[in-house]
């Protein structure tokens, strides 16, 4: 079987030695992903502002490895102030709304940059693996 990978050009994708995104079969596992481009976070102080953000990077991550987020079946998001989970909920149901993958919400006490509030992983399956037929 197959492997590709999708790499972001996050500063720390080589230091950690992770990729973004990998595609083994017709399963795909996106790396915990935060509101970081070019080492500048990405919505500071508003959590849903980060959501959105890293949700349109998730997204072209499974759109890299010939996916989409009607395949995504888990979303485990992670947040560094729980009384916020409204705007953070707000914003996964914009893009998941009529998808509804399980999902799973708990506090952090703190990510990798103390400005980021969020960081979300998912899982995704397709359907069929062009490789097994």
């Amino acid at each position: 079987m197959s492997k590709q990978q999708v790499f972001t050009g996050s500063p720390w994708e080589p230091l950690v030695g992770y990729c973004r995104a990998i595609r083994v079969g017709n399963r795909i596992e996106v790396a915990g992903t935060t509101a970081m481009q070019d080492g500048i976070v990405v919505g500071a102080g508003d959590p849903y502002a980060q959501t959105r953000f890293v949700l349109q990077t998730i997204e072209k991550a499974l759109n890299d490895l010939g996916a989409n987020l009607s395949h995504v079946i888990r979303t485990r998001m992670f947040v560094t102030d729980i009384s916020r989970w409204e705007e953070v909920g707000r914003a996964h149901g914009e893009f998941f709304g009529q998808i509804q993958p399980v999902a799973t919400m708990v506090e952090v006490s703190a990510l990798i940059d103390p400005l980021l509030m969020v960081e979300i992983e998912v899982e995704a399956m397709i359907e069929n693996d062009p490789e097994a037929e």
